[in-house]
């Protein structure tokens, strides 16, 4: 299994959590693929943990739809399901919907300029064509209303949903073609400006909704 050749990465401190992001973001990149086995000990050796915590993140990855486990047989990696890309687009659309619908009241001119700042740099790896700035960045723009809205069950979802999208626009494209994300989030940052509540929800959900072009590129 081509896993990174770094070891020792996980902080004895966190190491379930941070095995359990260490492998999805690894599926997430695409550097493990779909449909590749994973086996503990190499998964072991690149994390430089035990394998509890290796088989503790796998479970949770099986649950979030990342893996497939055949006890006893194998562990892979999930080949990408349309079915299940739609699912978690819907919930995740859903999910910044109500974190902005609930952020908006009390978002702060720091906040707004937080948002503008992730856009600005959102438009920049576009241009770049630099796929992990723009993620990063539009990561770094919806996280704002996603913190601001102070909902523990919202981000709970979107860690659990998110990565599967993700995923999709990482495998699919050598580039972004996402310019037109650029004026949906500038839309929604001035709908929040202007205490917009349902219109800056409903924006952000829209914007959410742009992925659904992706699910038929072959």
């Amino acid at each position: 299994m081509p896993v990174p050749g770094s070891r020792g990465l996980v902080s004895r401190s966190l190491l379930r959590e941070s095995a359990y992001r260490a492998i999805r973001d690894a599926i997430v990149d695409g550097t493990l693929a779909p449909g590749e086995r994973l086996h503990d000990g190499d998964l072991v050796a690149w994390l430089g943990v035990s394998r509890t915590p290796v088989r503790e993140a796998l479970a949770r990855l099986e649950q979030a739809g990342l893996v497939q486990t055949k006890p006893g047989r194998h562990t892979i990696v999930s080949p990408l399901d349309v079915r299940d890309v739609r699912a978690a687009q819907s919930v995740t659309a859903a999910m910044h919907e109500l974190a902005v619908r609930e952020a908006v009241p009390g978002l702060s001119a720091a906040e707004l300029d937080d948002m503008r700042d992730a856009n600005a740099r959102f438009a920049d790896a576009l241009r770049r064509g630099d796929v992990d700035a723009a993620i990063a960045a539009d990561d770094d723009f919806h996280g704002v209303t996603v913190t601001a809205c102070a909902n523990g069950a919202v981000r709970t979802v979107l860690d659990q949903y998110t990565p599967v999208l993700r995923r999709l626009e990482r495998l699919r494209f050598s580039s972004l073609g996402g310019r037109e994300s650029v004026a949906q989030h500038d839309r929604i940052i001035a709908l929040c400006a202007a205490g917009e509540t349902e219109a800056a929800a409903a924006a952000a959900r829209a914007n959410w909704s742009t992925l659904v072009p992706l699910f038929d590129t072959p």
